[in-house]
């Protein structure tokens, strides 16, 4: 499943296509994906000017001029596209065809103004889905309600995870999974962050917390290394897992700096440690880390 930073890398590519535009019409050529659309998304949408698109978590957001915002979660394998009449091909860095199997093209906005362009939301699995809101009443969604602070805001430090995990006795890989500690943050980024700290990702998350309930130096050392896993994930265009892509069809590249994840067998990369890569299964997810030097 994409996460935070493929999420991120959609909206930045999506944004300067989409921001100002009229949605001249929407074409759903299915009645739902995971779930039904919504009655009256075409009538709410079609006419109306795209202010703005923002992410919360692992959703994108598409605000527009009358409040309403429209909601997308990509699911899978859901990926959104630009299409402009004179630009067909879209090369970049790892360049690979798009998927532009027309039986997937579920969602397809088309917007005023030139170039003629359309934005077309391709989903082979079907697991994504669109949902309206109220812009004013966003956290008062059920996707959104009881989410955590995301992992590039301020609102994220040492001392709000400490009063999370205080007592807990699972496990700190399950614990920075949970959306109501930090939103958005997924298996592949949660494995690097850890070995990044040198954290066991079995121990407990309680065990980083002092009795009185204040950081021990581990969950000090591992807020600015979610930061920094994040941050350069969002700046490389987010990883590639199968048939995920940018939105102009070119892949993601953070996963050629992987340091454990998927790397089952690899020399740790830590200069200092000699240990070799293991995998474990966790809460039915793979769990990729260095038993020699994450021990904390």
């Amino acid at each position: 499943m994409p996460e935070l930073p493929e999420v991120e890398t959609v909206r930045r590519g999506l944004a300067p296509a989409m921001e100002g535009r009229r949605i001249e019409k929407l074409v759903l050529n299915r009645s739902d994906l995971r779930f039904p659309f919504p009655e009256n998304l075409v009538k709410t949408v079609e006419n109306r000017t795209i202010v703005a698109l923002g992410r919360r978590a692992k959703y994108l957001l598409i605000d527009l001029d009358d409040g309403m915002t429209v909601i997308a979660h990509l699911g899978m394998s859901g990926s959104w596209r630009v299409e402009e009449e004179d630009d067909a091909h879209l090369p970049g860095r790892f360049h690979a065809p798009r998927s532009v199997n027309a039986l997937h093209d579920h969602v397809i906005i088309e917007l005023s103004g030139a170039p003629a362009r359309r934005i077309v939301y391709n989903d082979p699995r079907r697991f994504g889905f669109i949902k309206l809101a109220r812009k004013a009443e966003l956290e008062a969604e059920p996707s959104f309600a009881g989410l955590g602070p995301e992992p590039t805001g301020n609102s994220l430090d040492a001392e709000f995870l400490a009063a999370r995990f205080a007592g807990k006795t699972q496990a700190i890989k399950t614990a920075l999974l949970d959306q109501r500690n930090i939103a958005g943050l997924g298996n592949i980024y949660v494995c690097e962050a850890l070995w990044r700290a040198r954290l066991s990702p079995f121990r407990s998350a309680g065990h980083l917390v002092t009795p009185t309930g204040r950081p021990r130096e581990g969950l000090k050392t591992l807020v600015p290394a979610i930061r920094a896993v994040i941050a350069e994930a969002i700046e490389a265009g987010g990883s590639t897992l199968r048939d995920h892509r940018k939105t102009d069809g070119t892949l993601g590249y953070f996963q050629h700096s992987f340091s454990v994840y998927d790397r089952t067998g690899a020399p740790c990369a830590h200069a200092d440690c000699n240990g070799t890569v293991a995998r474990a299964v966790q809460s039915g997810r793979s769990t990729f880390y260095c038993p020699a030097c994450q021990k904390g």
